[in-house]
């Protein structure tokens, strides 16, 4: 009995699995699609950026890591260095609790100008599999993710110099036709707060 048991749990468990590994974006692997508007309600979807390098990236202005890294301009400082017509940027927030307006004012107090899509329900996050607040998806031209990970090596800010933003370093690659070194790293960050 307890094989029969252990094949019908197995039998279970593995259709799961497998639609987990659907929805997670991996490296390697076409990104999930999705359509979200931003905080102004502009709808944003990825097919519309194909053509061009995608970097998502989780945010939440209520964590002491994304506060760090806008107050340093990281986010600004790494886009700044990349091609506008080649590049896209899109923060992503699936904070539950946070609504358009918030994200206004976040944007304009930070002074960035790229769009904070509004995922509440988590969807989106949680098709990616979206762990921290940052964590960083870069998507090539053909719409493959490439990187997933940290924004870079230094995560509690105590470097004075030798940071590898590692962002940087996938979307330079990809822009110069070489593969990614670093294809994945540990995110660092507050948890995503989905919605329970």
């Amino acid at each position: 009995m307890k094989p029969f048991f252990a094949a019908v749990a197995l039998a279970v468990m593995l259709p799961l699995a497998a639609l987990a590994a659907e929805t997670t974006a991996q490296v390697g692997k076409p990104a999930p699609a999705f359509t979200l508007k931003d905080e102004a309600g502009k709808e944003h979807s990825l097919s519309q950026y194909k053509g061009k390098v995608v970097v998502l990236e989780w945010t939440n202005p209520g964590c002491p890591f994304v506060q760090r890294h806008y107050t340093a301009g990281t986010m600004k400082k790494t886009l700044s260095g990349f091609d506008a017509n080649k590049v896209v940027w899109l923060a992503v927030d699936s904070t539950s609790g946070n609504a358009a307006e918030k994200s206004a004012a976040w944007k304009k107090e930070k002074g960035f100008t790229y769009p904070v899509l509004q995922d509440a329900s988590g969807t989106v996050g949680k098709s990616y599999g979206a762990k921290t607040t940052p964590h960083m998806y870069v998507i090539d031209e053909q719409g493959v993710v490439r990187y997933a990970g940290a924004i870079d090596d230094d995560p509690r800010g105590n470097k004075k110099e030798g940071i590898t933003n590692h962002v940087k370093t996938a979307v330079d690659a990809l822009l110069s036709g070489k593969p990614v070194p670093a294809a994945t790293t540990e995110p660092y960050g507050c948890s995503v707060k989905y919605k329970s």
